[in-house]
């Protein structure tokens, strides 16, 4: 059993820019790769879960959030660092596309896609994290028994305040990928000097 680290991707990994729709449009947050090298170098399995509504919605084509992702791992590789897997729900309750109108049980805060990983990976979740910008991203982890924690970028610092500063169900608090990852690491017992 490996722990892992469940990723929320826009506002968390790269800028959110509300429904991404071209590849030009993919900004990464500044320390990024770092961060998920270092995830990677301290042994943990490393995945994205993502709430991809826009599929359902129509304003995305279905094809376009995995060559999304696939560029997303080559800019990640390049930087010495990897993905172990990439999961998006494409649904939503009032969506657009029939075939997507769905009370799914893959949309976050629901299990779905950590399930997933779970079904192709041997995961401990005891010793996992989710880490988002959003409260369903805090929900997540809660639900599947991982500690979540919450990122300032994108909609996070509105939820931080939203909640006078303290998130219910975050274990840590970060100022970005980078300042979680340090903190994930250290709570799991690798300095992160030393991962």
């Amino acid at each position: 059993m490996t722990p892992a680290v469940f990723l929320d991707r826009d506002g968390t990994m790269i800028r959110d820019v509300h429904y991404l729709r071209r590849l030009e449009d993919v900004q990464w947050f500044a320390s990024t790769i770092d961060a998920i090298r270092l995830m990677n170098q301290a042994g943990f399995l490393v995945f994205v879960v993502t709430n991809q509504s826009g599929v359902g919605q129509g304003a995305i084509p279905a094809a376009f959030v995995p060559e999304v992702h696939a560029r997303m791992a080559e800019t990640l590789a390049a930087g010495g660092a990897r993905v172990d897997g990439w999961f998006y729900c494409p649904h939503h309750p009032s969506a657009e596309i029939e075939r997507y109108r769905a009370n799914c049980d893959c949309r976050k805060p629901a299990p779905g896609l950590v399930r997933q990983a779970q079904a192709q990976h041997a995961i401990d979740l005891a010793k996992s994290f989710v880490i988002g910008d959003k409260p369903i991203d805090v929900a997540l982890g809660v639900a599947v028994g991982a500690r979540s924690i919450l990122v300032r970028t994108g909609y996070g610092e509105e939820a931080v305040r939203a909640h006078g500063g303290r998130v219910p169900g975050a274990a840590f608090v970060a100022a970005d990928l980078m300042e979680a990852t340090s903190w994930l690491l250290g709570a799991s017992g690798h300095p992160r000097g030393d991962a």
